[in-house]
């Protein structure tokens, strides 16, 4: 099949796109610019892939829609751009019938909110339902995924709930707060939005999605609490009106006030599903809002990973492409990074790096790596008693003193570790070639506002450590068989 897939950038839509790389689906990236499209998931699809920009706010003139098209993904969506943006996504969504109607599409897919029974809609929700009105009155058959929280790293609910429950202690929140919803995790929404793709079952066909729990906002708040191990008092309050709630959440979190505000007017609504008829249609597993949150932890970023790989990365038989795209979490993260212009040979460097720790050390302050050894002993870890297996050579689950070995791909020169000292949180250290230069990236997860502070009290450390870490690498660090040779 040839499909065509809007919002291609979007967080649905790259994790969308990096599943259907693992198919035999022909596709057609449509994004308002191609230069944002991630790279890595592009070199997936080797000569499947055809990208096309268009910004359908505009009216189309200038790019006509591919003929052939079988099936179409609208994953647009406006509601961070500020206001008006419901007459901006309706304008989308007009503009896309014209241009899609060109071709033979069979099946128009959308992902929605669900609609609650109620006469006073959200400006919000109002616009999902307009959206699927107006999607619903082409001569393409439309099946309708109407979803309530999207539980996955970079899902904009998550991120606010991560942010409050990791920065407060105490919360006085709004009485929103009581208000029932049914989370979902992002994979099992993947699987919906393939699942339903060419399914004659599925044509002219609207669905709720949603996991197996119905749950408040604060439960939401305390089961993430819990699984991450926060002390957390939280203090519901009827003096919160939707403007500061608003502002509250654009204060506390990383989510912009406009953003913050179409949220709020949503959140007294209960989206629960009212009804489950998708889940025989396309049968899953359904994963518990505790398991989605547990899977968002994953030492590496599973959201832009195809479930069908996770055999392989276990094993470590992966192939080049599905190598580049394996990365380390990218969101409620800290990082320091570091790029540095080569100053000898690619293969230099590499070996500079796949030979790092063990009894050699390491190439900027030894003393220091082996002093937070000691104290992570002091404190029941392992420290650096382990070394390494060997020398020169590192496989993905080897030890590298109080790092374990994640992923390694010698050809590219790329090298992730997972630190597996006591930490106030999780940390990665990975490098990789890029062109000319090494790139050298330390990323911290902090666990509540004790590992925040941890990361800025040991930055000062960092500003020494790391850039000569990474300049002695690039220089090729003298590996042990050079110095033999000498």
């Amino acid at each position: 099949m040839k499909i065509l897939l809007t919002g291609a950038n979007g967080y649905i839509g790259l994790r969308l796109l990096s599943a259907l790389s693992s198919t035999q689906h022909r596709v057609v990236a449509v994004v308002r610019n191609k230069q944002r499209l991630d790279k890595k998931t592009c070199e997936m699809f080797g000569d499947r892939l055809e990208i096309v920009e268009q910004d359908f706010l505009t009216e189309v003139t200038s790019t006509s829609c591919p003929s052939d098209i079988d099936a179409a993904y609208y994953l647009i969506h406006s509601m961070g751009s500020g206001k008006g943006f419901a007459k901006r996504e309706e304008r989308c969504a007009r503009h896309f019938i014209e241009w899609i109607q060109t071709s033979q599409c069979k099946q128009i897919i959308y992902l929605s909110g669900i609609i609650p029974d109620a006469d006073d809609l959200s400006v919000h929700l109002e616009s999902r339902q307009r959206v699927a009105d107006l999607l619903s009155e082409s001569n393409i058959p439309l099946t309708t995924l109407r979803a309530s929280i999207i539980v996955g790293s970079g899902s904009a609910s998550f991120e606010i709930i991560r942010d409050l429950v990791e920065k407060l202690p105490l919360m006085i929140t709004p009485q929103w707060t009581r208000t029932r919803c049914q989370p979902i995790a992002i994979r099992n929404v993947i699987e919906y939005l393939t699942g339903v793709l060419n399914h004659k079952d599925c044509l002219q066909q609207s669905f709720d999605i949603g996991g197996p729990n119905k749950i408040s906002y604060r439960d939401m708040m305390s089961q993430y609490a819990d699984a991450r191990r926060l002390w957390r008092l939280i203090v519901p309050t009827p003096f919160f009106t939707p403007r500061l709630s608003s502002y509250w959440l654009s204060l506390v979190t990383a989510t912009n006030y406009q953003l913050a505000k179409a949220l709020v007017g949503s959140l007294h609504m209960e989206t629960v599903c009212h009804e489950n008829s998708i889940t025989s249609i396309v049968p899953q597993k359904l994963l518990s809002y505790r398991e989605a949150i547990d899977l968002a932890f994953s030492r590496i970023a599973q959201n832009r990973v195809p479930s069908t790989w996770y055999g392989a990365m276990s094993t470590g038989h992966l192939r080049p492409e599905q190598i580049q795209n394996i990365q380390v979490p990218e969101y409620g993260v800290l990082t320091d990074r570091r790029s540095v212009r080569l100053a000898t040979d690619k293969t230099d460097v590499i070996d500079a790096i796949w030979s790092i720790g063990g009894a050699r050390g390491w190439p900027s302050m030894t003393w220091a790596w082996k002093l937070r050894g000691l104290m992570d002993k002091f404190v029941g870890g392992i420290g650096m008693r382990r070394g390494r297996r060997d020398s020169t050579d590192l496989k993905p689950g080897d030890a590298l003193d109080f790092w374990r070995v994640v992923l390694t791909d010698k050809k590219a020169g790329r090298l992730i570790l997972f630190a597996e000292m006591k930490l106030p949180g999780e940390a990665w250290l990975e490098f990789y070639i890029s062109k000319d230069s090494l790139v050298q990236t330390a990323t911290f997860r902090p666990l509540g506002l004790f590992g925040r502070l941890y990361w800025y009290l040991t930055f000062p450390f960092h500003l020494i450590l790391f850039p000569r870490m990474a300049r002695k690498l690039a220089k090729g660090w003298p590996t042990p068989s050079t110095n033999t040779k000498s």
